[in-house]
């Protein structure tokens, strides 16, 4: 009997994700039925694209035991350097992309260099990045806003088969890294160095490498949810990006990624996470929430998905002691 318990908590812990999400997903259902109308919920996931994009990033460097705090200006840096280049220099729509994928891949691999190489804490060196990125992109753009034109916006304006193009990239970014970490070596390497990086390093794993890859891809995925948005807003203002990065981790968290990492997947957890911070913005809007309360609801949301992480960890350690059985 007891061992039927634990298995019940053991498996409420780990789909703790989905059972917020079916909750909160109800609450609003109820409290406005509007929300329940598929249009709102094509515009909710279409909305979250692009957070969701640079959460599935935030994902892997979690997984490794690390942290991204960078990604914002990132995102604003990259499409600084690709809108600039269209803008200024008359550039080809796919060579302002191929920029941005760029810019955003370096600012990766400096993150990267720094962790692996530097031996410098992930949260010190993302920090420092965080503030430099942004500097430059102010510094490159005067603090003016820098437009795209319309063959961008209509990137996220178009559909295919019926879906928004946001959404289908969304989809694919998704579908890639759930191959990358469920079907190659690498992808389970990440796993083993977020789970003991000592005992993956005795076990020959190159743990500098799988790093690097981590903080690599996280700053290419977060140039490619930079595109998403700007397809989307059209243009990039001087505090594009602020606090993105926040939303991300939320979002992977909620997700079920650890904090402490070895734990998480992008498939359903990141996606998850990202829709379900959109699903409470939307919600507020539709339940008519004062707009100077929606900042302490959202950030309520954002403590508890930490304290969910917390909790659950405890307690699946617990239960994982108690059921070990001595010989």
């Amino acid at each position: 009997m007891k061992r039927t318990t634990d298995k019940l908590v053991v498996l409420g812990l780990r789909n703790a994700p989905v059972i917020l999400f079916m909750v909160i997903f109800c609450v609003f259902g109820l409290l406005e039925r509007r929300f329940l109308q598929l249009e709102t919920l094509e515009n909710i996931i279409k909305q979250s694209s692009f957070i969701g994009i640079v959460a599935v990033g935030i994902t892997l460097v979690l997984l490794t035991g690390g942290i991204d705090l960078s990604v914002g200006s990132n995102m604003y840096l990259s499409a600084v350097v690709g809108g600039l280049l269209i803008q200024n220099y008359g550039a080809p729509i796919w060579v302002g992309l191929a920029a941005c994928l760029l810019v955003g891949t370096i600012f990766g691999a400096i993150n990267a260099l720094a962790v692996t190489r530097l031996k410098i804490v992930p949260f010190v060196v993302t920090l420092s990045t965080l503030v430099a990125g942004r500097g430059i992109g102010l510094l490159l753009t005067k603090s003016h806003a820098v437009p795209f034109p319309e063959a961008v916006t209509d990137v996220g304006k178009m559909r295919f088969a019926g879906l928004p193009m946001p959404i289908l990239i969304f989809a694919g970014v998704v579908l890639l890294v759930y191959l990358f970490l469920h079907r190659s070596q690498l992808g389970r390497q990440i796993y083993a160095v977020g789970f003991d990086i000592e005992a993956a390093r005795k076990a020959g794993i190159n743990t500098g490498r799988v790093l690097s890859v981590a903080y690599i891809l996280c700053g290419l995925l977060a140039a490619v949810g930079g595109f998403v948005s700007v397809a989307q807003l059209g243009n990039v203002n001087s505090g594009y990006g602020e606090g993105y990065e926040f939303y991300a981790i939320a979002a992977a968290v909620l997700g079920g990624a650890s904090l402490f990492g070895g734990i998480g997947d992008v498939f359903p957890g990141t996606v998850l996470g990202a829709t379900l911070i959109q699903m409470v913005s939307t919600g507020l809007v539709f339940t008519q929430v004062d707009l100077y309360l929606q900042p302490l609801v959202q950030a309520a949301t954002i403590f508890v998905a930490v304290f969910i992480d917390s909790f659950r960890s405890r307690q699946l350690a617990k239960i994982g002691r108690r059921n070990i059985r001595v010989e």
